[in-house]
């Protein structure tokens, strides 16, 4: 039916690729590539080892444009599915304009000199997409993705209007290491280090940006099938989005879960500038810190076969039904071994890169269609929300008082 270009090839590519080809109907042709060739003929080969689907793969660098038109041009799919870092999001964005190829990621742009990420500089090619007669579909991870696809099941199924969101994160996980970060930790650690935001309406209604000091605001949170957590309010990128499309919204916040382990190892890293993103000089070679301590951690690939424990993942929504006051949580919850016996990877890499599968298969099959730059909310989350179910992330709904 369909030919697709894959661009990655870390754990969430695994998924991603390997839900592509469970579901080869759909995904007829696979081509997987990334800057080092032999990590994509591994996946290749493993899924034609189990499924006997046939994955060609290629050598890419997705920061230089004309490498991209090249395999693009070469390959000519029908899409174009960026697994690889935030930081070739514009890069492949332009490719896919300059080919008239459709596109697709998990997370927004983050420049790498820069510890920011927002929707900006991707939106602004909104008119470029459109020019080309093509479709970009931004944030087909969780969280952004299905948590934007279970904001606007609330909005198109449950309420009349939405009035507070609440996303909570929870990584119950143990992977047996004193510190290791489940996906890039160069993107978790500029992450979680960075300043908390939240969005709300002040008294006259008019949004604002709330700052707060990195995890300054705490909360403990009982996850369904986890237990109690403390849940540390972040930025995430879901709400720039949400923030604009949510009718009636007052206050939308994000909040994740840490263990205390993780946040000591964390900051005395910071404290001696391990986090650091600006060049160090050590021995007349320039280091940045941060990629350094990047090549000492674990691959987070490799933390599928030790990982045990669940993720609960999922939105607080409240707001009003039919004049009455009503508030819901919308969660899915995920074992790490039963992801890792499925795909060769843990539950991290397992609920980004099977929405990511699904938002591609929404497009390809014509269920999601336009011209222009969308976020996961601006279409009928109903679809998407019954592949879910089907293809290894059952979600329930909990009403709350």
């Amino acid at each position: 039916m369909a030919r697709v270009l894959i661009i990655g090839a870390g754990g969430v590519s695994r998924v991603a690729t390997k839900k592509c080809a469970m579901n080869n109907k759909v995904f007829t042709k696979i081509i997987l590539a990334s800057r080092t060739k032999s990590k994509c003929d591994m996946i290749a080969k493993e899924i034609f080892d189990e499924l006997h689907v046939e994955i060609k793969t290629a050598q890419i660098d997705a920061d230089n444009i004309d490498e991209l038109i090249a395999l693009i041009e070469g390959t000519k799919p029908d899409l174009v599915m960026n697994i690889a870092l935030p930081y070739q999001d514009l890069t492949i964005m332009d490719a896919c304009i300059e080919c008239g190829v459709d596109y697709l990621d998990t997370a927004n742009y983050e420049h790498p000199d820069t510890a920011k990420f927002e929707y900006k500089e991707q939106w602004a090619r909104d008119e470029g997409f459109k020019k080309a007669g093509i479709m970009g579909l931004l944030g087909s991870g969780f969280d952004p993705g299905v948590t934007n696809v279970f904001c606007a099941y609330a909005q198109q199924y449950l309420f009349d209007e939405i009035n507070y969101i609440d996303i909570l994160d929870c990584n119950a996980g143990d992977h047996g290491y004193p510190f290791a970060t489940n996906f890039n930790p160069e993107i978790n650690l500029r992450e979680v280090s960075a300043n908390g935001r939240y969005w709300e309406k002040d008294e006259n209604g008019k949004g604002r940006w709330i700052e707060t000091k990195p995890l300054e605001i705490k909360m403990v949170w009982d996850y369904p099938e986890v237990g109690k957590k403390d849940s540390y309010l972040m930025y995430h990128e879901e709400m720039e989005s949400l923030s604009k499309n949510i009718k009636g919204l007052k206050r939308i916040r994000f909040f994740m879960t840490f263990g205390q382990s993780y946040l000591t190892h964390m900051r005395c890293l910071e404290n001696v500038g391990m986090l650091g993103i600006d060049e160090v000089e050590v021995d007349g070679v320039k280091v940045v810190p941060l990629h350094l301590l990047k090549e000492l951690l674990p691959d987070p690939a490799s933390l599928g076969a030790k990982t045990v424990g669940k993720t609960n993942i999922g939105c607080v929504i409240e707001g009003v039904k039919a004049g009455k006051r009503k508030k819901v949580y919308i969660y899915n919850v995920c074992d790490h071994q039963a992801c890792y016996r499925e795909t060769g990877a843990q539950a991290v890499s397992y609920t980004t890169g099977v929405p990511a599968m699904i938002g591609a298969k929404m497009i390809l099959e014509g269920i999601w269609n336009g011209s222009g730059v969308f976020n996961m909310e601006n279409f009928d989350a109903k679809p998407f929300m019954d592949e879910l179910d089907k293809q290894g992330l059952p979600w329930k709904i909990m009403e709350m008082e």
